[in-house]
């Protein structure tokens, strides 16, 4: 399904995994601050944050994943089984779910300001379209302050404080992080002799301090996986260095074709890896056939516009020929 996490170095970055058997055709979509914003229920914008983000086209840019220009990001995952939304109703600010996403992005400059607009908020299955019908999703919303994860079910909605700036798809987020439990013996470091001291047991391999750390693609041990991954993570404070282990840190959970079988002769993959450097609003991705890090700046393009600007996914693979250079 998918894995999302945050990281910071110098400078604060998040992003995600996309897995899925087949492609909706992804953009990068650029949302300059005078693009008309019509939502649904709650009214026009017609000023706003621009946001930069993958999105499907269909005239409204639906976001699977997006961060705005003061830094603050969100993606949303699948949640199939669990996700509850509501009808609208009056005295609330109904949202909905396809646009939950830009509503926050366009409002809020910090993750403070989304956990109070929250409170306001009626999450409502309103489909995009009768070709498009409503997602069972939740979601991933975090700054360089901290995380949360947002989840409507079947009692109310649910705001939980992300500690460690991870999520995957189900169980429930609080189970996820429940189950961590299950891996607080795992280190980074070799493991010492605490099975019988009279046994003289020794390691035999590098790496047997995470031994029991899964390696399978359920959404419970991807979780448990990146959180591990990101959490021991270690690089310098450079641009390249930063994004290079973000990706690093995502490829962990990448799903190869084969390994996944949802359907006969279908399988998940990896469809793309995304990687956001939320302070300077600089979108990087890579693709199941493009494995070179592509990269789209919202601040090349014209904030003050109105229209919308989007960019296909680059999908061919790019090998680069060494030659020896000879005096």
């Amino acid at each position: 399904m998918c894995t999302a996490a945050t990281y910071q170095s110098k400078d604060f970055y998040m992003g995600r995994t996309l897995d899925y058997e087949f492609s909706y055709g992804e953009e990068i979509a650029v949302m300059p601050r005078n693009y008309p914003l019509a939502f649904r229920f709650d009214g026009k914008l017609e000023h706003h944050y621009a946001i930069i983000g993958m999105a499907h086209m269909a005239g409204f840019p639906l976001y699977y994943d997006a961060v705005n220009e003061k830094g603050l990001g969100m993606a949303g995952l699948n949640f199939v089984g669990n996700a509850v939304y509501r009808e609208p109703k009056e005295g609330c600010r109904n949202v909905a779910q396809f646009e939950f996403i830009p509503w926050i992005l366009s409002q809020c400059a910090t993750l403070a300001e989304a956990k109070s607009l929250l409170e306001e908020m009626n999450l409502t299955g309103t489909p995009y379209s009768e070709q498009l019908p409503s997602a069972q999703l939740h979601w991933i919303i975090a700054d360089a302050t901290g995380a949360i994860t947002v989840e409507s079910v079947a009692d109310g909605l649910k705001v939980y404080e992300n500690p460690v700036g991870v999520l995957t798809n189900n169980p429930p987020f609080e189970t996820q992080m429940f189950l961590l439990n299950n891996y607080m013996n795992l280190s980074a470091k070799q493991p010492e002799n605490h099975f019988a001291k009279q046994i003289p047991l020794q390691t035999y391999s590098r790496g047997m301090g995470a031994l029991g750390l899964p390696g399978d693609l359920s959404s419970a041990s991807r979780f448990a996986r990146v959180a591990f991954t990101k959490l021991h993570s270690v690089s310098d404070d450079s641009e390249e260095n930063s994004v290079g282990q973000f990706f690093h840190i995502l490829g962990s959970v990448d799903q190869q074709r084969g390994c996944c079988e949802v359907a006969e002769g279908k399988y998940e993959i990896t469809i793309y890896t995304s990687c956001w450097n939320a302070q300077r609003g600089i979108y990087y991705y890579t693709t199941y056939t493009g494995r070179q890090i592509t990269a789209v700046d919202m601040h090349r393009e014209d904030l003050d516009g109105a229209k919308v600007v989007s960019y296909p996914m680059l999908q061919e693979e790019r090998i680069y020929w060494q030659q020896e250079i000879r005096g």
